[in-house]
């Protein structure tokens, strides 16, 4: 073989008894030049192979000029046996070349020639190309091709005796499968050789037959062939081409792998990695490492575990004919020895050993394109290495490194890189951390030459990205997501852009469900400005605009829908209520004032509460006659004024006469009095009564004896102005104890349970605004001119309307009915009575049984277990209905039923089947369920609460000398 021409070493691919073999075949030939199967474009980058920051497992990477996401790859791992040849050619000072079909023309081929529909029906041929050692296998009497070559080749050694020897058989072996398949039925193999022995040609004219070629066994027999140069040139005539560039990137063990759909792939190239580097006892060295990362994962395994897995697999070897153990028998000894018969830990075996995570490294030096380099110098600059395996990240944005690390993995999102991807973050909901999961795949290097074409830095890159993203979006909940993700990466540049974009879509988009989609993600990026420091005051007023046509469009949307469609409204009505309420804090803390009362209050009222918290003293508030005593400079702090609206309030009711409030003094001079309270708790501005009657107004004494009027608290926390008694005099007929020693009037209760409706005013009296709508009653208005910035501020409380509206309403879906029934409740808009009655008009018998389940499904549904376990009353309601169900329509409800309970988590489904199991409400003296929550008992328990008070005080950090855990008073 070596003196009848060139030598033509046949190989497997990433075979590292091939790897061997070539070592020993080069050693004993010395030839002149080596040339290898590959792309000829990257003969200047041969020389890099000899840097010692590449490291293997790399690979040749080439795209098109005009289209980088165009791109091939030529993997080489480090028992591969043409990188073997690479480098024993540069260490010996030999050239080196490829001669395969040049890249321009497998990129050009590959995309005007896709594969066509008829490859899908397999010829005997072609299935013998896709895999020619199965062939062989089989004709040797193994059912396993990697088994076969295990034995006939890794096994075998490099041929000390005769290290052609090896090549020689396998090229004999392949003849004969070309012979009875030909080309396998694929014409471009028959260019690629063409292609191969033009160059081969031209190799021996230069060095003469001293030359060496390593490529695939497959190709050996053709390369042998007999053939003109005006055949092959024919062969290659009128072949497309593109413009490419060629560089080396690195690759993964994972990525050789066979599964992850690599042609050339093999099944464990772990293990062929550990074959090719273990100097002497290959099967005691691969179950120590594999005894190792068992015990990294806290199994027991100990080296009589070890010893006992030797043993066993030389015996399966043994009693299967082999010369050696191969995988097989490993893998079956580690499954019987060290993980107790599991497939569990075994799978983590093949996972991190069989196929492994390596991931190769590249030198600075190689070619990269500008946005590549620029990509490099920021993961050094912030720390933040390319890993294969899987990790998590944890970022707190206040510190630069993370903050950094945030925007640029946000950034690199942004063009498509998908490095790192966002998760929940443990431990905290906050803005300020992140958690992410990195890992890095070679395929992100084509995505980075691909994101070039947008600019030579991520930062400008990102920001061309994302305008064109910006005016190339379809639908309205693009452009808001875009938004967010601007300002998650760190780009104000870009948001002018976006938000043209924004405004234009929001004012043209009239769906409801479009506008539902888009609130939530521009609200979340509202409460980005405080941690990453972008100004996000351009979002707000297109946040409320959304936020105010959701309000209007909302009710009718929600009629004559059927089960999906309903289904879908209700996830629009829970993302638009957390979006309502994150906007009134953002709106809060962008006005400095506190969230809730923002968001909650307006008009007089809100303006008074917040005077009051802040201690100053304020005019009072004048009657129709303009009488009114200016209120001096109040001493108390804001803080105390804050405590005296909770602890001390105050109420008027229509008595028929004139009643004065009661003031509350506090511990200081300056703390105002409380609000009144109405009876349904709604924030009013209290004005005085009539002139002549000589009721004063309600004031908080200062330090200089002035009165400031202050704001009355309604129960769903609308901000409106009480009016005075009417005439007649008279103190309030009740009243209760207030913080200093004071009294308030209580709220006088109707009979049905409803809250009472303010004194209606008298002659002169202050105009009240509107309360809030009752149960089924339309949104109010949004106010125009100087007073729509204050109702931007109350957008909480307009949504507690709609809500209230879409409860009562007949035509509403059921489940989108019962969600904001639940919604409520969960705001403290309606107390357990009134929710109560709801339900039992829900589930009455005039309603259908589908439409009750749907109501249901809405009410409880999405963790709403807790409150039919705390209030029984409401699971007896659906107890008792659900008892009620004719049989007929049982089977058309189960299903729905399903589905609501099944989200329960099983603690929750314990509970309620032991309440039902003994009947809701009948735990308990009947005398004390009706001064305690329904599921609590008459007193606390506080022998129970004491034994866990000094381990509460651990948790929060709260410093004690107590060092007995199991008690307190020790």
């Amino acid at each position: 073989m070596t003196g009848a021409g060139p030598l033509l070493l046949g190989v497997r691919h990433h075979g590292p008894g091939s790897a061997r073999a070539v070592r020993a075949a080069l050693d004993a030939a010395r030839p002149a030049a080596v040339l290898i199967e590959g792309p000829p474009e990257a003969d200047a980058l041969i020389p890099l192979a000899a840097d010692p920051e590449l490291r293997p497992p790399v690979a040749l990477l080439a795209h098109a000029v005009d289209e980088p996401g165009r791109s091939a790859f030529w993997p080489f791992a480090a028992f591969s046996p043409e990188w073997v040849a690479v480098r024993w050619a540069l260490e010996h000072g030999v050239p080196a070349r490829f001669i395969d079909l040049p890249a321009a023309h497998t990129l050009a081929w590959d995309a005007e020639l896709p594969s066509a529909e008829g490859e899908s029906e397999v010829t005997e041929g072609e299935q013998v190309r896709v895999d020619p050692l199965a062939a062989l296998a089989e004709a040797a009497g193994y059912d396993d091709p990697e088994r076969w070559w295990e034995d006939a080749v890794e096994h075998r050694g490099a041929g000390e005796r005769d290290p052609f020897a090896p090549f020689e058989a396998l090229a004999e072996a392949m003849g004969a499968l070309r012979e009875r398949y030909g080309a396998g039925g694929r014409p471009r193999d028959l260019v690629r050789e063409a292609q191969m022995r033009l160059r081969l040609r031209a190799a021996r004219k230069e060095f003469g037959d001293a030359v060496a070629v390593v490529c695939g066994a497959w190709h050996v027999p053709a390369l042998r062939e007999r053939t003109t140069v005006t055949a092959d040139r024919a062969l290659l005539k009128g072949l497309p081409k593109v413009k490419t560039d060629l560089t080396w990137v690195p690759w993964t063990h994972r990525r050789l792998a066979r599964s992850s759909g690599y042609g050339a792939g093999i099944d464990s190239p772990g293990w062929y990695g550990h074959l090719f580097h273990a100097p002497d006892r290959p099967v005691e060295r691969w179950l120590t490492k594999v005894a190792g990362l068992l015990r990294e994962e806290d199994r027991i395994v100990s080296s009589a575990h070890v010893i006992e897995a030797v043993r066993l697999a030389d015996t399966l070897a043994a009693m299967r004919g082999r010369p050696l153990p191969g995988l097989g028998e490993t893998t079956d000894a580690v499954r019987a020895v060290m993980c107790d018969g599991s497939d569990v830990p075994l799978a983590l075996v093949y996972d991190r050993l069989v196929v492994g995570d390596v991931l190769g490294e590249v030198p600075e030096s190689a070619p990269a394109v500008p946005l590549q380099r620029d990509l490099g110098r920021q993961q050094r600059s912030l720390r933040l290495k390319p890993e294969a395996l899987e990790r998590e990240l944890e970022l707190d944005l206040r510190g630069d490194t993370d903050a950094g690390r945030s925007r640029l993995l946000h950034r690199l999102r942004l063009l498509g890189i998908g490095w790192g991807e966002p998760g929940p973050s443990r431990g905290s909901t906050g803005t300020f951390r992140e958690t992410w999961r990195l890992r890095w795949e070679p395929e992100l290097s084509v995505r980075v030459a691909e994101a070039g074409v947008w600019g030579t830095t991520v930062a400008a890159a990102a920001r061309a990205k994302a305008e064109a993203d910006a005016a190339d979006a379809g639908t309205l909940a693009e452009v808001t997501a875009l938004a967010e993700r601007c300002l998650l990466a760190g780009l104000p540049d870009a948001l002018p852009a976006v938000m043209r974009a924004l405004a234009d879509r929001a004012a043209l988009d009239t769906d409801v469900g479009h506008l539902a989609q888009a609130l939530p993600a521009l609200v979340r990026s509202l409460r980005y400005g405080d941690v990453r420091g972008t100004d996000t005051h351009a979002l707000s007023d297109v946040a409320a605009a959304l936020a105010e046509r959701i309000f209007v469009g909302l009710p009718p949307a929600c009629t004559a829908l059927d089960s999906d469609a309903a289904e879908q409204m209700r996830g629009h009505v829970d993302a638009v209520h957390m979006a309502v309420g994150l906007l009134g804090e953002a709106l809060g803390s962008a006005t400095g004032t506190d969230p809730g009362a923002v968001s909650d209050t307006g008009g007089a009222g809100g303006a008074a509460g917040g005077a009051a918290a802040d201690g100053a003293g304020s005019e009072g508030a004048g009657g129709p006659d303009g009488a009114g005593s200016e209120g001096a400079e109040g001493t108390g702090s804001g803080e105390a004024a804050a405590a005296a609206l909770v602890t001390a309030p105050t109420a008027t009711v229509d008595t028929g006469e004139s009643a004065a409030a009661t003031p509350a003094p506090g511990a200081d001079a300056g703390v105002a009095s409380p609000p009144a309270v109405d009876a349904d708790h709604g924030a009013s501005a209290v004005s005085p009564s009539p002139a002549g009657e000589g009721a004063p107004a309600t004031s908080a004494p200062g330090a200089g004896g002035g009165a400031a009027a202050l704001p009355a608290v309604r129960a769903d926390h609308s901000a409106a102005a009480v009016s005075p008694s009417r005439a007649g005099g008279g103190a309030a007929d009740a009243s209760v104890p207030c913080a200093g020693g004071s009294t308030a009037s209580p709220p006088d209760p109707a009979a049905d349970g409803s809250a009472v409706s303010p004194p209606e005013p008298g002659a002169g009296a202050s105009v009240t605004t509107a309360p809030a709508p009752a149960i089924g009653e339309s949104v109010p208005p949004v106010p125009e001119g100087p007073d729509h910035g204050r109702s931007l501020r109350g957008l909480r409380r307009r949504w507690r309307a709609v809500l209230r509206g879409l409860a009562g309403r007949d035509t509403v879906a059921g489940v989108v009915r019962g969600r904001a029934v639940r919604l409520l409740m969960d705001e403290g808009e309606l107390g357990a009575g009134e929710a109560a009655r709801l339900m039992g008009v829900a589930l009455s018998r005039g309603t259908p049984p589908a439409e009750a389940a749907a109501w249901i499904e809405g009410f409880v549904g999405g963790g709403g277990g807790m409150l039919l376990v705390h209030d029984e009353r409401l699971l007896g309601l659906v107890d008792t209905w659900l008892t009620g169900v004719p049989a007929e329509a049982f089977t058309d409800v189960l299903p729905l039923l399903r589905r609501t309970f099944a989200a329960y988590d099983p603690g929750v489904r314990r509970t309620l089947g032991e309440l039902v199991r003994r009947g809701p409400g009948k735990q308990g003296a009947p005398g004390a369920r009706g001064l305690t929550a329904p599921g609590f008992g008459a007193e606390p328990d506080a022998e129970r609460a004491d034994a866990v008070r000094p381990v509460l005080r651990l948790l929060l950090g709260i410093a004690t000398e107590e060092k007995n855990l199991t008690g307190v008073g020790a």
